[in-house]
Parts: structure tokens; C-alpha cells; sequence
């Protein structure tokens, strides 16, 4: 984290002394050198670079040249927040090849050092909205993506967060170099796979991510549920992976099939059979047509009786 901004720089002369010119100009570099308040909290703001605006012109130009060494088509998005950038470069295998088979990586790089790292590389890339772990802290971007096209394809989550002791951006609940597996095309044989999953939040407001994976093996044995959530321990700030039973996974597959508490993008199963069998739609209330027993059907204008 870079140190505070140490703010104006006041300079006291005797009064009726003639101060240098060559001190004068020392000091008009020394404050010509301070970040100006405004520039100040955009650093500690995470912000997307605008590649037609003059003024980010240096920090587009910074990340470009620190990622020239690396194999990528086209930079698609640059964010920054303190010495950081976020980063994310997409590829594309010959100039015949569709747009749509693009591949994407996105990267953590230094503003100070030009150093940069590899977070993760997939393909049909989707960001979510901001999503807020921990109330207290900054909220998260939060992504979907698919690890191939032409395949069996397996969706992933993540979201990613600055990291005060790395001085860089990390990504969530990162295994094997990749996310939260939200849902997979590889069924298993003779397998029925059902996959939920939804973006939720706690009492407190605090958001999680819950998944829910039911197999159904037929006759050959009882059905098999696996429940995870995926939070923030807040004691450590640390990256959290739990497994849900008993009673509070009976909770946990109500929520998880309640359309009206997930978080809009990030929810996917709720359509399915085994979740309108937990979570069944309420049936909808029919607007009364009929008219009441006693109405006689009788009106008349202003002024007027009604004739029996």
C-alpha cells in the first residue's frame, strides 16, 4: 500500500529576504511531484481504464510494455486500484479464427516494478456484479467462465480482491488453478448429475456462494447430496470452504432453490425438477371475476331513480 499523502509542503522566510531562484524552482518541482488529492483517491478506488482517455494513457502504456513478453492478441480491460492492476488479455489463435473462440487471461501487475503474475485463463468470460463479502471491507468483482468450447464444459466461479501483503489483485477459493466449480458437462455414466448453485446472503449482509450437487443412482443405491459454501472467515479474512449437513443443509437446499433470494446473475438449477420438487412455485391468486350474490345489476345516472 503506498504511504499516505503527506499533503501540502509550506515553506516560512524571514520577511524582506530575497529567497533564490534556484530555490524556487526546487520547490516548484518538489509540489509539481505530489499526486493531487483527486488522483490520491482514485488510487485507493479500484477504477477501469479508459483506453481513449489521455489521462490513463501512461498506466495503459505502463501495463502494455510489462506484458510484452507474454503471448495475447488484444489487452480488454485494465483495472487499477493503489500499485495494482487487473488485468485482462484475450487470445486468439489465428486471424481466421471467430472472436467467439477467443481465449482470455486475466493477470495481477505491478505499477511500480513491472512485475506480473498469472490469476487464471478460460474462455467465455462474464463478469458479474460487485459483491460484498464482508461488509466492512471493499466489495469484490465477481466472474463467471467456462474452462472450454468445444468440449465438456465446466463452469467456474471466482472473484477478486487487492491484496494489502501482496500489493496485487488474488482471486477466491483458487484449486488446481482454477475457481469454484458451479456446474460440469462430464456426467458420470449411469449417473442422473443435478447442479444448483446461488450467490446468498446472511442475516448481517454478508454474501456467499452455496452449491448443491445431487446424484441419483437409479436402483443401484440412494441418492447422494453434496452441499458446500463458500465464504470469508472474518476473524482471518482468509478464503473459506465448508461442508453443509444435517438440518442446516435441508435450510441450505431451501434457499438454494428460492428465486427470490439469490443474487441476480449468479444463481443457476432453480428451474430444475429436483428444485421445484424442494421449493415448489406458489400458486399464483386468480383475480375474482364473478360478481357478488347481491349485486342486482341495477345503476343510474346522477339525479335519477331506478325503475324495479
Amino acid at each position: 500500500m503506498p504511504p499516505p499523502h503527506p499533503g501540502p509542503i509550506c515553506y516560512t522566510y524571514p520577511m524582506r529576504r530575497k529567497v533564490p531562484g534556484r530555490l524556487i524552482g526546487l520547490i516548484a518541482l518538489a509540489l509539481a511531484a505530489l499526486p493531487s488529492v483527486h488522483a490520491q483517491q482514485q488510487l485507493e478506488t479500484f477504477h477501469w481504464m479508459n483506453f481513449r482517455s489521455f489521462q490513463d494513457q501512461d498506466i495503459i502504456v505502463w501495463v502494455t510494455r510489462s506484458l510484452a513478453p507474454e503471448k495475447w492478441t488484444s489487452i480488454r480491460e485494465i483495472g487499477v486500484k493503489y500499485d495494482a492492476a487487473l488485468v485482462v488479455t484475450t487470445l486468439r489463435a489465428s486471424a481466421q479464427s471467430p472472436p467467439n473462440a477467443d481465449t482470455f487471461t486475466i493477470w495481477t501487475a505491478s505499477l511500480t516494478n513491472h512485475t506480473f503474475a498469472p490469476l487464471l485463463s478460460g474462455v467465455n468470460l462474464r463478469m458479474l456484479d460487485w459483491l460484498g463479502f464482508t461488509p466492512a471491507d471493499p466489495q469484490e468483482l465477481g466472474i463467471l467462465y467456462d474452462n472450454c468450447r468445444e468440449c465438456a464444459t465446466d463452469t467456474y466461479f471466482t472473484a477478486f480482491y487487492y491484496d494489502m501483503s501482496r500489493h496485487g489483485f488474488t482471486a477466491r477459493w483458487m484449486r488446481g488453478g482454477q475457481g469454484v466449480p458451479l456446474t460440469s458437462a462430464n456426467m458420470p455414466p449411469g449417473v442422473a448429475l443435478t447442479q444448483i448453485y446461488a450467490g446468498l446472503a446472511g442475516p448481517d449482509g454478508r454474501q456467499f456462494l452455496a452449491t448443491w450437487n445431487h446424484f441419483d443412482f437409479g436402483k443401484v443405491k440412494p441418492p447422494e447430496d453434496y452441499i458446500y459454501r463458500y465464504d470469508i472467515d472474518q476473524s482471518s479474512g482468509l478464503d473459506r470452504t465448508a461442508v453443509v449437513s444435517g438440518k442446516d443443509a435441508e435450510a441450505m437446499k431451501q434457499r438454494l432453490c428460492n428465486t427470490s433470494s439469490v443474487i441476480p446473475g449468479l444463481a443457476g438449477g432453480q428451474d430444475s425438477a429436483l428444485c421445484l420438487k424442494v421449493a415448489p412455485p406458489r400458486p399464483e391468486r386468480k383475480p375474482v371475476t364473478t360478481p357478488p350474490a347481491n349485486n342486482i345489476g341495477h345503476s343510474a345516472a346522477r339525479g335519477s331513480i331506478p325503475k324495479h
